[in-house]
């Protein structure tokens, strides 16, 4: 049997990035350069919603399909749990499901920075581990699915001298969790189902109480290049 690999183509605190001290300590790790808070502000107020008003005479109307949607990533409080549940977010999806990449990634943003200092590098971080547009719909072909087995969750060792290079002024509840697991792919080749592992390992910094009641998802590592 033939098989096909689907692997993807190609004001009360102040707000500032990590200290450029803890930047370097990263850097020197091999994982490159992560803005991560230091401290909330108040996030800006949302423009109320519009009520919208329905057309009478359109109640007779053929109601469409449902749009499908996504389940919301859980809250918690404890930093482990909370990256175990992002990851399985970030890594889980499936190209028949009628939904494309930026569905995925508007779920995970829901629970990113409150202050909206971090979106988009966050946004950005995402994108390198999802599927382009264009990847995605050649992928829709083999009715592409993807899933995630955690192995191993952890603070990595590089961040404790990462929080003492920062001279405290990491805000409280600031942390990163290593994930190392495995990437799971099942698809159809030739109507023959196939599947393909592979090891995948990466760095979730998050910042959890006392901080904020709950844990926010600040930025994520270069897939495969985490803080050890």
């Amino acid at each position: 049997m033939k098989t096909r690999d689907f692997s993807t183509p190609g004001v009360r605190r102040k707000t500032v990035v990590i200290a450029i001290a803890a930047v370097l300590v990263l850097a020197v790790t091999g994982v490159g350069v992560y803005g991560l808070l230091i401290g909330p502000r108040e996030p800006g107020t949302a423009s109320p919603v519009q009520p919208t008003t329905s057309d009478p005479t359109a109640s007779s109307a053929p109601v469409p399909n449902p749009t499908p949607t996504l389940s919301s990533i859980s809250a918690s409080r404890d930093p482990e749990t909370f990256a175990r549940r992002v990851s399985d977010a970030l890594f889980t999806w499936d190209t028949a499901a009628g939904l494309l990449p930026l569905d995925y990634t508007s779920v995970i943003l829901e629970v990113g920075d409150p202050t909206g200092e971090e979106q988009a590098g966050l946004a950005s971080d995402i994108a390198t581990y999802l599927p382009s547009r264009e990847a995605w719909l050649q992928l829709r072909e083999y009715a592409t699915a993807q899933s995630l087995t955690i192995e191993n969750a952890y603070v990595p060792d590089a961040w404790a001298e990462a929080q003492t290079q920062s001279s405290g002024q990491l805000a409280e509840g600031t942390t990163a969790i290593t994930i190392e697991g495995t990437r799971h792919r099942t698809g159809t080749w030739n109507r023959t189902p196939v599947e393909s592992d592979h090891a995948v390992s990466f760095t979730v910094f998050l910042v959890c109480p006392p901080t904020y009641d709950t844990c926010h998802l600040l930025r994520l590592s270069e897939l495969d290049n985490p803080l050890r």
